[in-house]
């Protein structure tokens, strides 16, 4: 019988690669792994391009350091430098040279850099602190006095209007006491109080930082929050904009006081253990000319896409090309900037949805991975977006990245190893619409709880969020505060404390119930806008030709708040207790809220979370007594917060002293009407 030929030994299959951490928590994105794994390796592309030629990306964000105007102690001079490949000539000019056009031309270096060298020997006496220069660019189109791209100060003439640059170099440097504040340390769970410098006074006028420091982050360190987000920061020349059109990216805004008064807010809030973020717009640039980046060099896409490309079609506003290496490097020198020259703590990133897709999330509904994957979505920025993520994290360990997305993009919030962007927190976006709408639209008789509660607790495993009932983008013109649309014009005449109006009385139970659920099922981190935490009434509307240039509504009223006999005070002092329950108990550093009862018949929420039980009564008559609902601990259960609380404006119905017993893991109690009651097992008692 003739031997059988061995078969050939089967050839060793390669290991099988394991999922991405992201894509292994969410069998869904198993068809985009490929797209993920593609952005991963085109960062680690970049990244090793950018260490190859500049050491690391730190030293690649420092653009800021050759551009611009900077004194040089070792040539003896002033170095200004500008990158205008497409330009046929630059000169600085200023009040140190007469407003001459001609007197200080530049050379054309490499890479489209110019530059001039100003001797000390030769204008020590003529440019010094305080004075104002621009660039004039000469194009094919002809010659324009220009703001310099990384100008540190821009002012503005009270005559004219006009902006110029100013050189910024005083005698003595600021000092610094906060070498040993980290950020992780104050604010592990992030208790947010958004801020904008100007209108955070009660008079009808622009406020200071100096103004902002001495009076308004005690009263934010008195209110529990660990948190100030400003915005409005970087130079804008429209104060009507919000801060949202940014002309000058590495200026302190010149009209709420100079650069080291900012630091001294920064410095202070540090002291009183209160992170800082700046509010950062890398999504889009104004459109101005004169004040601005638009068509600098003469190309039509220095710094912006070329054409239609570079226009947002709803902001009114120029598109950042972050496919162009300069541009990258100019950005991450922004964030560099400020983290280091200001000492802040993270940045709230603005309008990132408009950066993550080419239809700038404009009338798109994202209802399906395919929205976030598909040639929609902008690569170029999404690497930008990694890079600063990283550089960020790099650059200040434990610094706070918030993204502002309402498209839900999977991983953003998740770390780049993973398959994610970098981000720390997505801001709820969907929380406060869902309150509008509601407020709007339904009685609240009818509100819909299950359909609230899928609001407040749908959200990305493993993604944290911070939760908001309201921002400052409720409150602009053409909206107004939740206050306000609970009190409407009751606001006006029923504010007394002893006022016993129903309809005021409404408002200030659901103002309260608002808050409380917002809080403690919403996410991992909240946020508050100035003076929201009392109710402040009425809208945002900066002085504007419509408004006969009036700052009537472009200020904060402390004094209502600050008034005892007045429905302001007790829900400010409604929020103090409940940010002082949420940080006691690390209630956003647990897990996700756990629904004990959805009685949409009694119109009642139950849930659990950090060990605590909410009950909270939506019903507009019916208060229950002997109210029935599972727990999952048995014990003694006691009140620790009441919304009911004559304290804050309720009617002290429930026994806060009595203690609740369980009865084969079922708890027992009396829940009046549009009240919420806060309950901990043992001998917990709140300081």
């Amino acid at each position: 019988m003739a031997k059988s030929k061995p078969t050939a030994p089967a050839a060793a299959k390669a290991p099988r690669r394991a999922p991405l951490a992201l894509v292994k928590n969410d069998a869904w994105l198993a068809p985009f792994e490929p797209v993920l794994r593609q952005r991963q390796a085109r960062l680690q592309a970049r990244l090793a391009e950018i260490e190859q030629h500049h050491g690391s990306l730190l030293n690649y964000a420092t653009a800021h350091q050759q551009l611009g105007l900077n004194h040089d102690a070792g040539r003896g001079g002033y170095v200004y430098r500008e990158w205008a490949p497409g330009a046929e000539a630059l000169f600085l000019v200023g009040d140190f040279n007469g407003w001459d056009r001609q007197a200080n031309p530049l050379q054309r270096l490499e890479y489209g850099v110019w530059e001039a060298f100003l001797p000390d020997a030769d204008y020590a006496g003529r440019l010094t602190h305080g004075s104002r220069y621009k660039v004039h660019v000469v194009t094919s189109a002809g010659g324009k006095d220009r703001l310099p791209a990384t100008l540190r100060r821009a002012v503005q003439d009270e005559q004219t209007k006009d902006y110029a640059a100013q050189v910024w170099r005083p005698a003595m440097p600021f000092a610094w006491t906060d070498q040993k504040f980290r950020p992780a340390a104050a604010a592990p769970e992030p208790l947010i109080y958004e801020a904008h410098v100007g209108m955070a006074t009660e008079e009808g006028r622009v406020g200071t930082y100096r103004e902002f420091a001495d009076n308004v982050l005690p009263r934010i360190q008195a209110g529990g929050y660990n948190v100030v987000q400003l915005m409005a920061v970087m130079e804008h020349p429209y104060y009507g904009s919000f801060g949202y059109h940014v002309a000058n990216l590495f200026a302190a805004s010149s009209r709420f006081g100079p650069p080291e008064d900012l630091k001294f807010l920064v410095d202070e809030a540090h002291r009183r253990g209160i992170a800082v973020l700046l509010d950062i717009v890398h999504s889009h640039a104004v459109k101005n000319e004169a004040e601005g980046l638009a068509d600098f060099d003469g190309s039509g896409n220095l710094y912006f896409h070329r054409g239609e490309r570079g226009n947002h079609p709803g902001w009114d506003s120029k598109l950042f090309d972050y496919g162009r290496p300069e541009v990258q490097q100019f950005l991450l020198s922004n964030l560099r900037y400020w983290l280091e020259e200001f000492h802040f703590d993270g940045f709230r990133f603005d309008g990132v949805t408009s950066m993550l897709y080419h239809h700038h999330g404009e009338g798109v509904a994202f209802v399906g991975y395919d929205n976030y994957f598909g040639p929609a979505a902008d690569e170029d920025a999404i690497l930008y977006l990694q890079l600063a993520t990283t550089l960020a994290h790099e650059f200040k360990k434990g610094s706070l990245l918030i993204a502002e997305d309402m498209s839900g993009l999977p991983g953003l919030c998740r770390p780049i190893k993973e398959g994610g962007v970098g981000f720390d927190y997505r801001l709820a976006m969907g929380i406060p619409d869902y309150w509008i709408k509601l407020l709007k639209h339904t009685p609240d008789e009818h509100w819909p709880l299950g359909e609230l509660w899928h609001t407040l607790s749908n959200r990305r495993l493993g993604e944290k969020t911070i939760a908001y009932a309201e921002s400052h983008d409720q409150a602009l013109v053409g909206d107004k505060t939740l206050a306000h649309w609970l009190f409407d014009a009751g606001i006006y005449t029923h504010m007394q404390a002893a006022d016993g109006d129903p309809g005021a009385a409404r408002a200030l139970a659901l103002h309260k119930l608002i808050r409380l659920l917002t809080l403690a099922a919403g996410g991992e981190g909240y946020l508050t806008f100035i003076g929201n935490e009392f109710g402040h009434p009425e809208w945002v509307d900066f002085p504007r030709e419509g408004n006969g240039w009036s700052y009537h509504f472009a200020r904060r009223q402390w004094s209502l708040g600050d008034n005892p006999d007045l429905k302001f005070f007790q829900m400010g002092a409604f929020d103090k207790a409940l940010i002082h329950l949420a940080k006691e108990r690390h209630l956003l550093a647990a897990g996700p809220a756990t629904l004990l009862k959805h009685d949409e018949a009694n119109q009642v929420l139950v849930f659990e979370r950090a060990g605590l039980v909410f009950i909270v009564n939506f019903h507009v008559e019916k208060s229950l007594t002997d109210y029935r609902f599972w727990v999952t601990e048995e014990g003694k259960y006691r009140v620790v917060l009441s919304s009911d609380n004559s304290r804050f404006g309720g009617f002290d119905r429930p026994d806060e002293a009595f203690e609740y017993e369980t009865y084969e893991h079922q708890l027992s109690l009396y829940v009046p009407s549009r009240v919420a009651l806060v309950l901990a097992r043992g001998r917990y008692v709140q300081s």
